[in-house]
Parts: structure tokens; C-alpha cells; sequence
């Protein structure tokens, strides 16, 4: 297929872009061969050295394989792909993607809920002040905005107190994507004295040990999350 030459600011991120949007679109697919990075060049108007630093990134995300001597292969991101591969999926050149948003909710949910069982199992009396003190300031957040940057400090420490590294790498992968689209994700805390009361019963449960309880009320505050996306999005 033939590229539109591209502007020279950030090249390397916008062939990028391209060649990740094309793939993700099914324009070329799992085996089929990329063009030679030449071809690649003289389709986008610009020299080599972008192609590679795109292509490497490429090579990072599973999108591709590189072979000595052979063709760049396109590789099945569905087969192996990353957790990093969620943001391009979701906002893709196509726009959003809305069944992975919701799979992304639905994996949030059900990690959180089991965060808060292992947190209750296993936090320290200084995780348990942190979460009240969070929960606390949840509470009397001044904006959504507000209450959003608490919600990942919340969660953040949660999974601090459950001590699982898995758990935290997901959740910092996780956080450039939120951030960046922040102004998605907002309609989640637009209510937040109404979900309030469900951070400070989590709280409680995790400094008393009680897992279920913990998880529950942590569950309950996902759904509820999910929900208010979801009806900003409708």
C-alpha cells in the first residue's frame, strides 16, 4: 500500500504511528511482509534513519519480526502482544476502539478487587493510615480532577499493601495511557461524594483484614466507575 509523505516534526513518531495504525487496521497481515525500509522511506519522503528508530519500535511491540537476510514479517499482535499494545488498540486511526475500553474496565475490576483481598492480607499499619488518609481526601476533593489524581494514588498504594510486583508493573503500564487521556476518563469521578463512602469502607476493610469485605466494596466502586464511562460515552 502507498503512505502519504508526513511533516518532519517528530518523524520517527509519525511513521511510526503509521506503520502501527496500518497493521492494528489489518492492512497488512499476520506473515505478510512489510516494505523494505527504503520502499518505506521513499513512500514517506523521508530518509532512513526514522524508518529504523520506527521499526525497532515495531520490533519492541511484537509487532514485526526482523529477520538477517529476510523480509520485515508482520507478527499476530493478538498471539503476542503486550499489555502495551492496549493504548494503540484503543486509540487507533481509526478513533476509539470501545470493546477494548470495556475490556480494559472489565480487567481493571476484577485486578482491583483481588489488589484489595491481598492488601487486607498482607498491609502494614502505615498502608492502612495511607488509604484512610486518601480515602479521606477523596472525600473532600475540590474537582473530578481532583478525585481522579486520589483515585490512582488510592490504588497505587493498595497495590503497594498487597506486595504483588506483577500488580504494580501492570499498573504502571497502565498509568501513561490514563493520563494521556485523562479528559476520557473523568466522567468516572464527575460524582465522586457519591462514591466516596465505597473508598473509606474499602479502607477500613483492609486495616481490619478483611479481604472479602475489601474486595467487595473495591468491586462495587469499579462497577460504579465503569458505569459513568460507560454513560458518557453512550
Amino acid at each position: 500500500m502507498s503512505h502519504t509523505p508526513i511533516d518532519r516534526s517528530l518523524v520517527s513518531d509519525q511513521v511510526f504511528q503509521a506503520l502501527c495504525d496500518s497493521i492494528l487496521a489489518g492492512s497488512y497481515g499476520p506473515g505478510e511482509s512489510l516494505p523494505t525500509q527504503r520502499q518505506l522511506a521513499a513512500d514517506f519522503g523521508v530518509n532512513l534513519a526514522p524508518v529504523r528508530e520506527a521499526i525497532k519500535r515495531l520490533e519492541q511491540l511484537r509487532l514485526v519480526e526482523v529477520r538477517q537476510g529476510d523480509a520485515m514479517r508482520v507478527r499476530n499482535w493478538r498471539s503476542n502482544g503486550g499489555l502495551d499494545m492496549v493504548g494503540h488498540v484503543i486509540f487507533g486511526a481509526a478513533g476509539m476502539h470501545r470493546p477494548t475500553l470495556c475490556a480494559v474496565m472489565e480487567a481493571r475490576a476484577a485486578m482491583l478487587a483481588e489488589v484489595a483481598r491481598l492488601a487486607a492480607d498482607r498491609r502494614t499499619d502505615e498502608h492502612s493510615q495511607r488509604l484512610q488518609e486518601l480515602a479521606g481526601q477523596i472525600a473532600g476533593a475540590e474537582s473530578p480532577q481532583a478525585a481522579q489524581a486520589l483515585d490512582f494514588a488510592f490504588f497505587t498504594e493498595m497495590i503497594g499493601a498487597a506486595g504483588n510486583v506483577v500488580y504494580m508493573l501492570i499498573m504502571n503500564t497502565l498509568r501513561d495511557l490514563y493520563f494521556a487521556h485523562s479528559e476520557l476518563f473523568i466522567a468516572m469521578f464527575e460524582d465522586h461524594e457519591q462514591s466516596a463512602p465505597l473508598y473509606s469502607a474499602a479502607s477500613e476493610a483492609i486495616a481490619a483484614g478483611a479481604g472479602p469485605a475489601a474486595a467487595g466494596q473495591v468491586a462495587e466502586l469499579a462497577e460504579l466507575q465503569a458505569g459513568r464511562l460507560q454513560d458518557a460515552l453512550a
